[in-house]
């Protein structure tokens, strides 16, 4: 897979909780960093997800932003 997003990050799925519409899939990339997507229940089951396998988060967004 070749993408045009600088940002992704390879981890583990850690926890899919379904939903009715939308599913929350959290993505453990090193121990203790953790990275939650929010995507479609039919693009969860398209993507055959299963905690334990292996998935990438691709963070794309015009803006970043940074607090202290």
């Amino acid at each position: 897979m070749i993408i045009s997003a600088r940002n992704s990050f390879k981890g583990t799925v850690k926890q899919i909780n379904l939903g009715a519409v939308n599913t929350e899939v959290i993505i453990e990339i090193t121990p203790g960093v953790e990275v939650t997507a929010v995507i479609t229940k039919s693009s969860a089951e398209n993507l055959r997800l299963v905690e334990g396998g292996q998935a990438i988060a691709i963070v794309k967004a015009s803006d970043v932003m940074v607090a202290v």
